[in-house]
């Protein structure tokens, strides 16, 4: 664990020094998003230790009602623009060549989509299945903080708040 820990430290600095400008608008706009979403949380019912269940699920949904009535002219691609799409486009062609490349797009398409619907400020349908994200990969993609997370929805690269499970964005034939 601590050999990954290091791993994706240093790989982040790395990142970091080589960094295109498209990346730091990107990291910049996600930025202001974590920005107004700790903003909205405040809203949100507090949770105990005690917590039943329900109530869990309550601060959820209301988190997610919160977070879409404080983007409701949110659309695809504030994020995710042309540039940092070609951007993460061309990092993506360049990691994943021959047996690779293979390997991952399997694992991405055989992620079950029947009735999944990708739709920018809504949530990720519960029951929906998503590809966990390879630790490989995510040292060469623009670093998120705590909480966002990147995942593959078939072809699609999405944005997700990790607590209100709302898509933040997403990016269309994300793979080579």
């Amino acid at each position: 664990m601590r050999v990954l820990a290091v791993l994706v430290i240093a790989s982040s600095l790395a990142f970091a020094q080589q960094q295109p400008a498209a990346v730091t608008s990107f990291e910049n706009q996600v930025k202001e998003y974590v920005k107004l979403r700790n903003k909205v949380r405040k809203e949100a019912p507090k949770l105990s230790k005690d917590s039943t269940p329900q109530q869990i699920e309550a601060y959820h949904t209301t988190l997610a009602e919160l977070l879409r009535n404080a983007r409701k002219d949110a659309k695809r691609g504030e994020l995710f623009t042309p540039d940092i799409t070609a951007h993460i486009r061309r990092t993506l062609k360049h990691q994943f060549k021959g047996r690779d490349r293979k390997e991952i797009r399997e694992m991405v398409f055989e992620t079950d989509l029947q009735g999944v619907v990708l739709r920018v400020n809504y949530p990720y349908a519960q029951s929906a299945e998503f590809s966990e994200m390879p630790a490989t990969l995510l040292t060469k993609l623009p670093p998120l903080p705590a909480e966002l997370r990147y995942r593959f929805v078939g072809g699609y690269l999405i944005l997700i708040d990790r607590e209100s499970n709302v898509i933040i964005d997403f990016m269309p034939k994300a793979l080579p």
